[in-house]
């Protein structure tokens, strides 16, 4: 059978070209991530027996640190719309000792999945809830006549009663009902167009506080076991009388009746659908639980044994969720890490074998920062400008100053340690801080920072090695 053709829009080039937004230069990186991705979407297409096969091709990414490692991953999951989840390689230890369990890197990509599925699952049955929302409110403004009881006639027999009742033993009679019902389609009138936002109304609501977190043995999660939830079914939901304004007791109750909407089982067959063949892990720092020269004594003792934790979940093993199992075989995986004291290839050789993209990524120039600076949307400069904005002065950089920041941040990461782009976040820090300090009482309408400006400020920062032995 035939593979159909793809009419997705997100080819590599056009993922490349969205990363570029936000990514200034690392084309070897955006490259592999954007052909990784694509190949997703033409697993998809292909026929089920051939498509269980493909396995996700990992990347390992090697770089100093602050060069998108991790935003080229975070926005490559949210291109795609899929889950995703950052940990940290050194929060982990080998199973025996203290720390946490590999495994719940998978639960973590679970539970992000589930709640993705669940704000689609709410937004999807908005409207419905909105009109149940409002019957409630409605029931809280006017509510309904009640019936009053009156003895069957079955039941004046048994009593010795005859037909002859006195006054008293006839049921009264009911308000004309029409009226009820047209005061109720008034109000209901009044409500949608806004007219009763501001009045006061006292609704019932699911009460938080009594809903409160309980924690079983350790172990219970690995089994995929949730003693809140199965103690949730049994007792009854408490509930308590608030007073609000109509406007606020809408949007509660709305959002009440749209969670009591989802179906709990669709909604979890589908979240891990979408951890399982959507899912993206990017394991940080990996570098850190590599043993240097295949040393396994004092602190390393637990590194090599973190690695052969991960190994099983990323060439493919099956974990136990609060949802169901998750199997790890179609997750891509994207380790990243700076291997300044150790080299990729001291990772376990099974562990490598998991990884067969491997991208270096390059320090960043001169350019790269001052790119950093002004290109990206919502990009540093753009950032402060807005801040400042706020106090109704309108902040601006020459493309000098930029370019003298630039060359700044960049002789501080070649004489100091390498961070790369972070550096640039101390330096606007320090640039600015008497602006952002006294701009609340000066009142200026406008500021202009130029490169006599920039040198004045951070020259001395770069040049006192004693200072700088304190900041980054």
């Amino acid at each position: 059978m035939p593979a159909k053709k793809l009419d997705s829009e997100l080819t590599p080039s056009k993922i490349i070209e969205q990363l570029n937004r936000y990514i200034v230069g690392q084309d070897k990186a955006k490259r592999s991530v954007a052909i990784a991705l694509r190949n997703r979407i033409r697993r998809r297409a292909l026929p089920p027996e051939i498509a269980h096969e493909i396995m996700p091709k990992n990347i390992l990414m090697v770089g100093p640190t602050g060069v998108g490692k991790t935003e080229i991953a975070r926005r490559l999951a949210t291109l795609s719309h899929a889950p995703f989840v950052k940990v940290e390689a050194t929060k982990f230890t080998e199973v025996g000792y203290v720390g946490r369990d590999v495994e719940t890197i998978i639960r973590d990509l679970t539970e992000f999945a589930a709640s993705m599925v669940r704000k689609r699952m709410i937004e999807a049955v908005q409207k419905p809830a909105l009109e149940r929302a409002e019957q409630r409110l409605l029931d809280a403004m006017f509510p309904k006549p009640e019936k009053k009881f009156s003895m069957p006639d079955f039941m004046k027999a048994l009593s010795g009663k005859d037909d002859d009742n006195t006054p008293e033993d006839s049921p009264e009679p009911e308000p004309p009902q029409e009226d009820t019902s047209r005061t109720r389609q008034k109000l209901q009138e009044m409500l949608k167009k806004g007219k009763l936002d501001n009045r006061d109304v006292e609704i019932e609501v699911n009460d938080s506080a009594a809903s409160m977190p309980i924690f079983g043995t350790p172990g219970m999660d690995v089994m995929g076991i949730n003693i809140t939830e199965m103690l949730g079914g049994i007792m009854p939901k408490r509930t308590k009388k608030r007073h609000m304004k109509v406007k606020e007791a809408l949007r509660i109750l709305q959002q009440e009746e749209a969670e009591k909407m989802i179906d709990s089982d669709a909604m979890a067959k589908e979240a891990l659908s979408l951890a399982q063949e959507d899912g993206i892990v990017f394991l940080d720092e990996i570098d850190k639980v590599v043993v240097k020269n295949g040393s396994s004594h004092g602190p390393d003792v637990s590194r090599e044994g973190v690695q052969r934790d991960l190994l099983p979940i990323v060439e493919g093993s099956v974990v136990q969720t609060r949802y169901g199992p998750v199997k790890t075989d179609h997750i891509l995986f994207i380790a990243a890490g700076a291997f300044s004291g150790v080299k990729p290839s001291d990772l376990i050789p099974e562990l490598q074998g998991r990884f067969p993209i491997r991208v270096e990524l390059e320090p960043l120039t001169i350019e790269n920062l001052q790119q950093i600076l002004t290109e990206p949307e919502n990009s540093l400069i753009r950032q402060y400008e807005a801040l400042i904005a706020t106090e109704g002065t309108e902040l601006s950089f020459t493309p000098e100053a930029t370019q003298e920041i630039a060359r700044l941040a960049h002789k501080m990461n070649s004489e100091m340690e390498d961070i790369g782009a972070r550096r640039l976040h101390t330096m606007m820090e320090q640039l600015l801080e008497e602006i952002s300090f006294n701009v609340s009482d000066t009142g200026e309408e406008k500021i202009e920072i130029d490169a006599e400006m920039v040198r004045e400020k951070l020259s001395s920062l770069v040049e006192n090695r004693d200072i700088r032995r304190y900041l980054l």
